[in-house]
């Protein structure tokens, strides 16, 4: 067994909001293998396509008959989380909860007891609006379609104002970073900062383990 687990780091935010780059930013930074396990490669390589978005879902209860599906791919990305951790590889991770489903689910917190014991920095990656509406009207390459756009008809679109509201609830994070005023290295080099200082206690994780779960719902 390795001598320590791997480090973790978990950054929460709303699509467009950077996580992406921050998360490419982390990998190049790190001497050793920082697997990227997040949203993106959850669901376009695992994820079939009849459950598609899955743990991509937005919020507003719009795919109900997705919902019984998402606490479980919740939980296989964050046991997959916890076994290349436990391995001693370190792990970057960009995800988007929320529990603004037809019904609330509580994922956020069972997945902070399947990192139980092992190291893991919260980060919430926030962006105003204003900018993230300005990337999704960029676009980006592959993800064509993808993202909701403003018009003169409706500039800021309901579900770009759903995921400003829902992704940052609670709002418990070791860190907090805004991709308006830093770009991904500067970003990065806060993470890195953060991790090398000695953690609070308890963490947020820790923190958000003690709250509700779906199994507990």
């Amino acid at each position: 067994m390795p001598a320590r687990p791997g480090q973790i780091v978990i950054l929460n935010g709303a699509p467009r909001a950077g996580k992406s780059s921050i998360a490419a930013a982390i990998q190049e930074s790190y001497d050793g293998p920082c697997m990227n396990l997040g949203v993106d490669a959850y669901v376009n390589a695992i994820t079939p396509l009849r459950y598609r978005p899955g743990i991509g879902l937005r919020p507003g209860g719009e795919r109900p008959d997705l919902e019984e599906a998402i606490p479980r791919f919740y939980a296989a990305l964050y046991e997959s989380i916890a076994a290349h951790g436990r391995l001693g590889l370190d792990v970057v991770a960009d995800v988007g909860h929320h529990d603004a489903y037809s019904k609330p689910l509580h994922i956020l917190a069972d997945c902070a007891r399947r990192l139980r014991g092992l190291p893991v920095l919260f980060v919430g990656v926030r962006c105003p609006i204003e900018i993230i509406l300005q990337r999704r009207q960029l676009g980006q390459t592959g993800r064509e379609g993808l993202y909701a756009v403003g018009t003169l008809d409706d500039p800021v679109p309901e579900p770009v104002l759903r995921w400003q509201r829902e992704v940052h609830r609670p709002g418990i994070y070791d860190l907090e970073v805004d991709t308006s005023q830093h770009d991904p290295a500067t970003c990065a080099a806060m993470i890195r900062q953060r991790l090398a200082e000695c953690p609070a206690a308890p963490t947020a994780f820790e923190r958000l383990a003690a709250m509700p779960s779906v199994t507990e719902s």
